[in-house]
C-alpha cells in the first residue's frame, strides 16, 4: 500500500453519475484501487458516486478506464466528472467512506432486479447457509426502488432498516471482496424476513410456506402471494376451473392473464420462443413478454388468453417466485433443471380486485382480497413503492416495446434532449402514470392505473409525493391533459394552487406524439400520426385518428378519419355492435342495422338515435373504426374490456396471414382519410379472417401514403407514430414498412408505452418546451 508519495504521483477527484447506488458500485471502486495499489475513498453522495483516487499515473489511467467498462451489470454510468486534486501525504490503503447527506439529491434509484445466477446456486444448494431462504440477494440482484424511502441508499432509509445484520450478515456486509459488500437488503435466515402462509381468517398454517403453497395450488386454490411490489392472484395455469374461479372471483370476464413458467424451455412449451425473445424473458428486469402462441396452446391453458394471439409469459424474478418451481420439481440441488420443461405452469395476475392500484400490504391482503383468495403467501418487510409487471413486446425490427412500463425499470431515467425546469405532468385517465423531470432526465412513474376508483386516485397521489422525496425534486410547472373532468387534471390544479406554481393543459395526442418525439431526442419538427381509443380535440370533441405537425411547444391537426358516429356515446365504445351500425347507418345500410343486430336489445332504437342524430357525438377514433370492423364481421359485439374487440380482431388476422392490401378502398377527401368503402367490403365478406387480414392490411396503407402525402408538403422528413392501437403488431409493423419503402424515417415509442401509458412523459417535454419559451 502508498505510503509517502512518490514523484511521479497524481490524485484525481471522480463524480460518477447516473445509476451507481445499490448495485455494488462502491465495493467495485474499492476491489479495482486495492488491485491496482491505489489510495483514496470512495462514498454515496447526493449526486451519484463520489469518489478520491491516488497513485502513480500510469495506474490512475488504468483505473479511470476500467471504472466505466467493467462497472457492475446492474450500473448504468451517464457521465464521469474527474478533476485533479491536490496528493494527500502518507494515505493507507482505499476506504469505504459512510455517505453525505443534505445536498440536493441528484442521482437515482436502482430499478429491482431478478435473482442472480449467484445467489440461486445458493438457495438451491443444501449445504448453503441460506438453502431455501426466500430473501436472498446481493449487490447484482433483489429488491431496490420498492423498498427505498429516500436517496442517498443506504439500509436505514429502506425497508430493510428493522432487520439488524447478524454477525455473519454483518461480516459479509462489510468485507469488500464479498459479493454481498455493502448490499443494503443482504439478510439470512436467522436475522431477515420470513415468510408466513396465512388462511383466509389471516392465521399462520404450521409447515413450510412455500410447501404449503404449491400444495394449495395443485388442489386448485387462489393463492395471494406477495412481490417486490405488490401482490399477486396465482393459480395453476392447466385447471381450467381454477382459472374460471379467479376470472369469476377478480371480476375480469375475459381479459388475457399472464402466466409463469420455470424457465425458457417450459416457456417453450406453449410459445415461439426466438433467441432475442429468450433473452428479453430471462432478463434482469423479468418482464412479462408477450410471444405468439403454439397450436393447442389454448387447449391445455384453456381460459387463460382466449381468443387471442398472443400469450404474455414471465419468469420467476424473485427467490418466493423460484422456490415454487423448486418445490414443484421436488427441491433439486442445482441449477440444472431449469433447462428442461417443468409441468408447473401459474397463472400470476396483478392483485388489484377491481382494476384497483396493486395490494402491497399484509393486512390490505387480508381486507381487499377477501373472497377472492384462499390463501396468502405473505412476508413482514414492507413495500415501500407499489410497483406492477412490466409488459413488453417485440417490434418488428426486433425492438422491445413497452405495454406496460413498471417493476424493472422504473424509476430508470429516459434521457431527454435538454436539461429544462423540473416539471410535473400528471397523465391521462386511462392507463394513468405520472412523470417527474430533473435536467435532462425524464423519470415516468410504474403504472398506476385507470383513474375511476377513489383508490386510484390516492395511488396517483401518493406516488407523486414519493417521487418527490426519493428524487428530492421540486417541480416548478405542473401539465395535464385537456379534459377537465379527469382527476388528473383536478389534481394538478389543486398541486399547482397549493404551490403556487403555474399549469398548463396539453391536448391528448400532442402529448402522445411528443412522448415519442421525447424519448428519440427529436429537435426537428415532425409528422405525427395518433391512433388510439379517444382523446379530448382542441375543438372540445373527441378525436382518435389525428395526423399532427409538431413543432416544439406547437401542434397543428393537418388531418383525421373520418369522424362518425358514437350511438349513445360511450357505451358505443364498449359495444362494437353500435360502431357496426353507425357505418352501416354512414353507408345508407340502416335497413341493415336491426337485420344484422335485432339480437341485441337496443338495435332498434341505435337506428332510431342515428337517424335523427340524437345523443350519437361525432369521433375520428381508429380505435372505434377497429371496433365497427370487429362488430360488423361477428368477431365481437359487446366487449368484456377495453381494447377486446380490436385484440380479437388481430388475433383473427394473425391466425389468416398475410393479405395484399385494396388501397382503392380508402377513400380521401382533402386531409380527411376514410376507411367507409373497405368496411362495406367487411360487411358482405364471408370469410372473416380473410376480411380481418384484408382490414389490416388497406387500412395500414392507406394510413402510410396518406401520412407521406402530408409530409412531402410539409417537408418534413421524420413521421412519430403514437396512441394505443399502435400495440397492434400488425398495424404497426405495415405503417412502418409502408413510411419506411417511401423514404420516410419512422420513429415508435419505445422508452415509455404508446397508450396512455406513456402520455404523460410528452406532457412533460411540452412543458419543457413551454417554459423555455416564456
Amino acid at each position: 500500500m502508498q505510503m509517502n508519495a512518490a514523484p511521479d504521483t497524481v490524485r484525481f477527484g471522480v463524480r460518477v453519475h447516473g445509476t451507481v447506488q445499490g448495485v455494488g458500485f462502491r465495493p467495485f471502486v474499492h476491489r479495482l484501487a486495492s488491485e491496482l495499489d491505489l489510495s483514496g475513498w470512495v462514498r454515496n453522495g447526493p449526486e451519484g458516486v463520489a469518489l478520491e483516487v491516488q497513485g502513480d499515473a500510469a495506474r490512475t489511467g488504468i483505473f479511470m478506464q476500467r471504472l466505466v467498462a467493467e462497472a457492475p451489470p446492474l450500473a448504468r454510468i451517464e457521465r464521469v466528472e474527474p478533476a485533479p486534486c491536490p496528493v494527500v501525504a502518507d494515505e493507507h490503503g482505499f476506504a469505504i467512506r459512510p455517505s453525505t447527506t443534505g445536498a440536493r439529491v441528484a442521482t437515482a434509484v436502482t430499478a429491482d432486479a431478478a435473482t442472480c445466477d449467484p445467489c440461486l446456486a445458493e438457495l438451491f444448494d443444501p449445504r448453503d447457509r441460506r438453502h431455501r431462504y426466500p430473501f436472498i440477494n446481493c449487490t447484482h440482484c433483489g429488491p431496490r426502488y420498492t423498498i427505498t424511502r429516500a436517496l442517498p441508499y443506504d439500509r436505514a432509509v429502506t425497508s430493510m432498516a428493522p432487520f439488524a445484520l447478524c454477525p455473519q450478515c454483518r461480516r459479509e456486509y462489510e468485507a469488500p471482496a464479498d459479493r454481498r459488500f455493502h448490499a443494503e437488503p443482504n439478510a439470512c435466515p436467522v436475522c431477515g424476513p420470513k415468510l408466513a402462509f396465512l388462511d383466509t381468517a389471516g392465521q399462520a398454517v404450521d409447515g413450510d410456506p412455500i410447501a404449503l403453497t404449491v400444495a394449495a395450488l395443485a388442489a386448485g386454490e387462489i393463492v395471494a402471494i406477495k412481490g417486490l411490489g405488490g401482490f399477486h392472484l396465482a393459480c395453476d395455469a392447466r385447471n381450467a376451473a381454477a382459472v374460471a374461479r379467479l376470472r369469476a372471483r377478480k371480476h375480469r370476464e375475459e381479459k388475457p392473464f399472464a402466466v409463469m413458467v420455470a424457465g425458457v424451455a417450459s416457456a417453450r412449451e406453449w410459445v415461439r420462443v426466438d433467441h432475442a425473445d429468450a433473452v428479453l424473458l430471462a432478463s434482469p428486469e423479468r418482464p412479462i413478454v408477450l410471444l405468439r402462441k403454439l397450436a393447442g396452446t389454448d387447449d391445455v391453458l384453456a381460459g387463460v388468453a382466449p381468443g387471442l394471439a398472443w400469450l404474455g409469459v414471465m419468469l420467476p424474478c424473485t427467490p418466493v417466485q423460484h422456490l415454487l418451481f423448486h418445490e414443484a420439481a421436488g427441491r433439486p440441488a442445482s441449477l440444472a433443471w431449469r433447462e428442461t420443461a417443468q409441468p408447473l405452469a401459474l397463472v400470476m395476475t396483478s392483485a388489484n380486485p377491481g382494476g384497483e392500484p396493486l395490494v402491497t400490504g399484509n393486512d390490505e391482503a387480508l381486507e381487499r382480497l377477501a373472497g377472492i383468495a384462499d390463501a396468502y403467501l405473505v412476508n413482514d418487510r414492507d413495500i415501500v413503492a407499489r410497483c406492477d409487471d412490466s409488459v413488453v413486446r417485440r417490434t418488428r425490427t426486433g425492438a422491445p416495446q413497452f405495454v406496460r412500463r413498471a417493476r424493472g425499470w422504473t424509476p430508470r431515467p429516459i434521457r431527454l434532449a435538454a436539461a429544462g425546469a423540473p416539471v410535473l405532468a400528471t397523465g391521462a385517465w386511462l392507463k394513468n402514470t405520472v412523470c417527474l423531470t430533473r435536467g435532462d432526465e425524464a423519470f415516468l412513474s410504474p403504472h398506476i392505473g385507470d383513474l375511476d376508483s377513489p383508490a386510484a386516485c390516492r395511488a396517483l397521489v401518493e406516488t407523486v409525493a414519493h417521487l418527490c422525496e426519493v428524487l428530492d425534486v421540486r417541480p416548478v410547472a405542473v401539465v395535464h391533459d385537456r379534459h377537465p373532468d379527469f382527476f388528473s387534471t383536478r389534481f394538478a390544479a389543486d398541486y399547482a394552487a397549493t404551490a403556487g406554481i403555474p399549469r398548463h393543459a396539453v391536448q391528448h395526442h400532442h402529448a402522445h406524439i411528443a412522448a415519442v418525439v421525447a424519448e428519440h431526442r427529436i429537435e426537428t419538427p415532425v409528422l405525427g400520426l395518433a391512433l388510439d381509443g379517444v382523446g379530448l380535440g382542441d375543438d372540445g370533441e373527441p378525436w382518435g385518428g389525428e395526423l399532427l405537425l409538431i413543432a416544439g411547444a406547437r401542434s397543428t391537426r393537418i388531418g383525421h378519419l373520418l369522424p362518425i358516429a358514437l350511438p349513445g356515446g360511450d357505451r358505443a365504445a364498449r359495444e362494437p355492435w353500435r360502431m357496426a351500425a353507425s357505418v352501416l347507418h354512414a353507408m345508407g345500410y340502416a335497413a341493415g342495422i336491426e337485420a344484422r343486430f335485432g339480437h341485441q336489445a337496443g338495435a332498434a332504437t341505435v337506428r332510431d338515435m342515428l337517424a335523427r342524430g340524437l345523443r350519437c357525438p361525432r369521433t375520428t377514433s381508429a380505435g372505434r373504426w377497429f371496433d365497427a370492423a370487429a362488430g360488423l364481421l361477428g368477431v365481437r359485439e359487446v366487449t368484456a374490456f377495453e381494447g377486446q374487440a380490436a385484440m380479437l380482431l388481430e388475433g383473427l388476422a394473425e391466425r389468416h396471414g398475410s393479405h395484399a392490401p385494396r388501397p382503392e378502398l380508402i377513400a380521401r377527401d382533402g386531409g380527411v382519410l376514410n376507411p367507409l368503402p373497405l368496411l362495406a367490403v367487411l360487411a358482405d365478406a364471408a370469410d372473416a379472417a380473410a376480411a380481418a387480414a384484408l382490414f389490416h392490411a388497406t387500412l395500414a396503407h392507406g394510413l402510410a401514403h396518406w401520412a407521406a402525402d402530408a409530409a412531402r408538403m410539409h417537408h418534413v422528413e421524420t413521421v412519430a407514430l403514437g396512441g394505443g392501437c399502435f400495440l397492434n403488431a400488425i398495424l404497426s409493423r405495415d405503417v412502418a414498412a409502408h413510411l419506411t419503402a417511401l423514404g420516410l424515417r419512422v420513429v415508435e415509442a419505445q422508452a415509455a408505452p404508446p397508450n396512455d401509458g406513456g402520455i404523460a412523459l410528452g406532457q412533460a417535454w411540452i412543458a419543457h418546451r413551454l417554459l423555455e419559451n416564456r
